[in-house]
């Protein structure tokens, strides 16, 4: 279809002039060369070494996407395909192989090049820092729960501001902060592999810091963008009006959410979680000057990330006095019966979660600047949507994508100061231990045929649909 027709197309779903179309990616799912260019080991260069098993078809972080080598001809198909803005992210150990000293010019290069593409394709590149890529010889001093490791990145933090700041003018600390705290330290699901609620919590809070004082740096250094974090804000519902459920999905809330989000916003931590922390002993370790230091240092924008609600309700079971302590010690999971599954992910689909939080934010974050910086739908299997003329059909990721898309249309007339939609993800990417196992992309990427590039039907409509400013 060409461009005129498609404006002819009559658009229900109209979006504000200068809406934020495009995707998001991340350094270690896209990047591969995960040990050239003088990149030094992350976390899951050396997991994948130490136990490939735990990854989906044994499939490690060392060829994913390519981008690194395919960034001109990945950007360009980006432009083709409407983007107006990428987020992506910078691995901290590919300009600093060890996470600190000496800096590294291939890399910094590269960068400088994905940036250099993306302003000359008119694609406004959003630069997050952080993306679950801890420099192993960091990790290997503690991480995030070393103190030390929060200085470190923020003079990576810095780096980044100088080198780049000229042309990137919107900028991320974190992506998902509370997903390192879960996989690393209370789940299992990502490398260091520990359950310990209180490393948990000291993981958190450096997180938090170092959101503080990157926001510091940059405005001390003259910054003259934004600066903002990316939180995957999952709305808690309770399964009744019952006040033990309500209870039970406000602490889940003040876990999950308020923990990142109020400081990120408010600069100020939520009571309700505090006092928990308080009463069961699990306080983290805060020095002297660091709280005013996060109440001065706010967000500029905010990046919501969303898949899927939360549904809890009352503890049932008395827990184990002597199990891990985890935040299920007050509440318990519920599956809602009737819900929509996406079966592939094993993720409910509530396109309204959407909506709740961007009235959420409007009613209770004085309706700070924000974006939806990812939603999407990953689905194995996709090679059998595969038709004649080597397109995927993929109409399930087109309908989630509108589903979504209506209820922020609804956000946006009620007042919500939401300004885009970024799709995880462009192309088919690398999912940490899932690896190939999902595919988000727009466009499908043939690991057997040397990564090649072929868009989906979604790719195509989401042309159209940035082209005609809505649907």
């Amino acid at each position: 279809m060409s461009k005129t027709e498609a404006k002819t197309e009559p658009v229900q779903y109209r979006f504000p002039e200068g809406f934020w179309w495009g995707s998001a990616a991340s350094a270690t799912q896209i990047e591969g060369a995960a040990d050239e260019g003088g990149k030094g080991k992350n976390i899951w260069d050396h997991w994948y070494e130490t136990e490939p098993n735990r990854f989906f078809d044994g499939t490690g972080p060392q060829k994913t996407s390519r981008f690194y080598e395919t960034y001109k001809e990945d950007i360009q198909l980006m432009k083709e395909l409407g983007h107006h803005s990428f987020r992506f992210s910078i691995s901290w150990s590919r300009l600093f192989p060890e996470g600190k000293g000496e800096l590294n010019q291939e890399g910094a290069s590269f960068y400088h090049n994905v940036i250099d593409e993306l302003t000359a394709a008119g694609i406004e590149p959003f630069v997050n820092l952080y993306h679950f890529d801890m420099p192993l010889a960091l990790q290997n001093i503690g991480g995030w729960e070393n103190r030390e490791v929060v200085s470190h990145f923020v003079s990576y933090a810095e780096t980044c501001f100088l080198l780049y700041g000229d042309r990137v003018k919107t900028w991320f600390t974190h992506n998902e902060p509370i997903v390192p705290v879960e996989g690393g330290y209370l789940y299992d699901f990502h490398y260091p592999n520990e359950i310990d609620f209180q490393k948990a919590v000291q993981v958190a809070y450096h997180e938090i810091l170092s959101n503080a004082k990157a926001i510091e740096a940059y405005r001390r250094l003259g910054g003259d963008g934004k600066i903002g974090i990316i939180l995957n804000v999952t709305p808690s519902y309770p399964r009744s009006r019952h006040p033990e459920d309500v209870k039970a999905s406000e602490i889940a809330d003040a876990f999950f959410n308020r923990s990142f989000l109020d400081p990120a916003v408010k600069g100020e931590f939520p009571s309700l979680l505090t006092d928990i922390l308080k009463e069961e002993g699990f306080l983290p370790d805060v020095k002297p000057g660091d709280l005013e230091l996060i109440k001065a240092n706010t967000v500029d924008l905010l990046g919501i990330n969303y898949y899927q609600p939360r549904r809890v309700k009352a503890k049932e079971h008395l827990p184990n006095p002597n199990a891990p302590f985890t935040p299920e010690r007050f509440f318990d999971h519920y599956e809602m019966p009737g819900r929509k599954m996406n079966r592939h992910r094993g993720w409910e689909i509530y396109e309204k979660g959407i909506y709740d939080i961007l009235m959420n934010l409007k009613d209770n974050y004085g309706n700070i600047e924000c974006f939806i910086s990812e939603n999407g739908m990953g689905v194995e299997g996709e090679e059998r949507f595969r038709g004649e003329g080597g397109m995927i059909h993929d109409d399930y990721r087109i309908e989630f994508i509108k589903d979504h898309l209506k209820w922020v249309h609804k956000a946006i007339q009620e007042g919500s100061n939401v300004k885009g939609y970024h799709l995880w993800t462009f192309m088919d990417n690398w999912s940490w231990t899932n690896a190939y196992k999902n595919r988000y992309g727009f466009v499908s990427v043939n690991l057997d045929k040397d990564g090649e590039r072929t868009v989906k039907k979604s790719g195509y409509w989401f042309k159209r649909m940035t082209e005609m400013g809505g649907f």
